[in-house]
């Protein structure tokens, strides 16, 4: 009959009492204590790199989810960055840019141009009052612009005034422009069917010749005044005005008794009235030329 369980013990226990009064502590008791220790302390060394790898696990954990969380907040601060700036965007009415108008400058037209812009012997009259250009060298000095029809088939230009001329302010009201009456009348024309002016419109000292820059600097207006006035025929009285329209520097003797053509008209010259009224023999030679002026006016259908 096999033994209990409790008289296996019991005998097993005798016996290593035995051993123990025999040979004293085994030694497996220590080894055993040194192989739980080191059992122990493997356990702890793998518990304490369970737990430190745990630790980094955790802390790198930690770090992966701080970064996602930051990468997270990041596109949420950036997302509400857009928004914000969208509903700022949408918000903001713009309002209406005020345009700033630069007017330009223009220079002051020039005399040329002054003269060009001239519609009307009104409009030219008016500048001429205004221009110290034509003045001379005489102060004081009134403006002799021009006098008769404006629509005048027949201009008459004389050289530039005199004492009577500056101060009614009419070309040729004195001997001489009697003289110019009479013989213009013996030809069937009288004062209002012609327009009556001269190179100057303001009278020079003493009733002298006009200097050349004095005549240079009255031609332009002049020339526009026949521009307005359109006439068929010019006659020029005196050497001063035929050369001065005619360009060239001839004596009148030399330029009379020709029909000239001058800017699509045609020009006489003949002598000045004044002149007449110091030398007699002029007379003659001065009625022929105004003689084929009336022949070729009415050819020209002068009215």
């Amino acid at each position: 009959m096999p033994e209990s369980e409790n008289d296996l013990v019991s005998r097993t226990i005798r016996f290593l009492n035995q051993q123990k009064e025999m040979y004293g502590d085994f030694s497996v008791k220590h080894e055993k204590g040194v192989a739980t220790e080191a059992l122990n302390h493997e356990s702890i060394s793998n518990k304490s790199e369970l737990a430190t790898e745990t630790q980094k696990h955790g802390n790198v954990s930690e770090k992966s989810e701080l970064a996602t969380e930051t990468l997270k907040h990041g596109s949420i601060s950036e997302e509400a960055e857009v928004g914000t700036k969208t509903h700022k965007h949408e918000n903001v009415v713009e309002e209406p840019k005020e345009e700033i108008v630069v007017k330009e400058t223009k220079p002051e037209p020039t005399e040329a141009e002054q003269i060009a812009q001239c519609k009307s012997l009104e409009e030219l009259k008016t500048l001429c009052a205004s221009a110290e250009s034509l003045k001379t060298d005489l102060e004081g000095t009134n403006l002799v612009f021009g006098v008769g029809n404006p629509n005048a088939d027949l201009m008459i230009i004389g050289d530039a005034p005199g004492v009577n001329e500056d101060e009614q302010g009419e070309p040729f009201v004195g001997e001489a422009g009697q003289l110019l009456d009479k013989i213009m009348g013996a030809i069937n024309f009288k004062r209002e069917d012609m327009y009556i002016t001269n190179i100057l419109k303001h009278r020079p000292p003493d009733n002298r010749d006009p200097k050349v820059e004095e005549r240079t600097q009255s031609l332009p207006y002049l020339l526009k005044q026949i521009e307005l006035i359109d006439p068929k025929l010019i006659l020029c009285v005196g050497r001063v005005a035929g050369t001065t329209l005619l360009g060239k520097d001839e004596a009148l003797k030399d330029m009379r008794s020709t029909l000239h053509d001058f800017n699509d008209r045609e020009l006489m010259v003949t002598y000045h009235p004044a002149a007449l009224l110091r030398n007699q023999q002029w007379k003659r030679p001065t009625w022929e030329d105004v003689q084929k002026l009336r022949v070729r006016y009415d050819e020209l259908g002068g009215k």
